[in-house]
């Protein structure tokens, strides 16, 4: 059975169509590394500018299944990181996992024609349009995936849930893994992410707990899949005991 015939089509026009004509240009990035077999990650910056200019890290994951491409968190590359993931297969499938999330995927989906993945309610500030919801418990866009989507309307939230390499779970905000500040952070965002418990092992991302305010029930349906790693869109790869890990933050939480 084709992966997307498990999914609601939420709209049958084409995202490609979107009248688009500028979209947020390339920030400083790293090169995407394999990780795994067909797992790839990329860590690059993020820039806010509100009463002050915050800079920090975000990672992008990409998934190939033949000559097929997922990106997951997407993180615009230049014009090497570009021609490069070219290399790697087509880019197909754009999965948007959190609401705070999203800056870039508006150019990929323009780029390639890519379908955009979310859950229900996500909501849009550059015109996007989702074309398939992420449905809890349903298969993903790649094969061996599920998305697990919490409760939390205010502010929507998935995981995908991948059963490759032992089991990976790829998070946007609700879980992260950042040990502290990298290359890409400046001082204002060092010491307001560090206030703001930003920094542990498999700790809950703070913005999206206090927004989204994702209930113990919720988290705890977590510890019933069967995963050994953790690739967040923020922080280092939690490797071999992601589970383990996961599990301590939702007993402490």
């Amino acid at each position: 059975m084709d992966a997307g015939s498990a999914f609601h089509v939420v709209f049958s026009s084409s995202v490609r169509e979107m009248n688009m004509s500028d979209f947020p240009s390339a920030l400083p990035h790293g090169d995407l590394e394999e990780i795994f077999p067909d797992v790839f990650v990329v860590k690059g910056q993020i820039r806010i500018d509100a009463d002050q200019t915050h800079e920090f890290s975000r990672n992008m994951t990409v998934l190939r299944e033949g000559k097929t491409l997922t990106l997951i968190n997407t993180v615009r590359l230049d014009g090497k990181g570009l021609a490069f993931l070219e290399t790697l297969g087509e880019v197909r499938h754009i999965i948007k996992l959190g609401g705070f999330h999203g800056r870039d995927d508006g150019f990929y989906v323009d780029r390639y024609g890519a379908e955009l993945w979310a859950p229900p309610l996500m909501v849009y500030s550059r015109g996007e349009v989702t074309t398939r919801e992420l449905l809890d418990g349903q298969t993903g866009p790649v094969g061996g995936s599920t998305a697990f989507v919490f409760n939390t309307p205010e502010l929507p939230e998935a995981i995908l849930h991948l059963q490759w390499h032992g089991g990976i779970l790829i998070t946007c905000d609700s879980f992260q893994n950042a040990s502290g500040p990298d290359q890409y952070f400046n001082e204002v965002s060092a010491e307001n992410k560090r206030r703001l418990g930003f920094f542990g092992q498999a700790v809950i991302g703070p913005g999206w707990r206090n927004i989204g305010k994702p209930d113990r029930e919720d988290l705890q349906r977590l510890t019933t899949l069967n995963f050994q790693h953790l690739l967040s869109a923020h922080g280092e790869p939690l490797l071999d005991n992601a589970h383990a890990a996961v599990s301590d933050t939702i007993a402490r939480f």
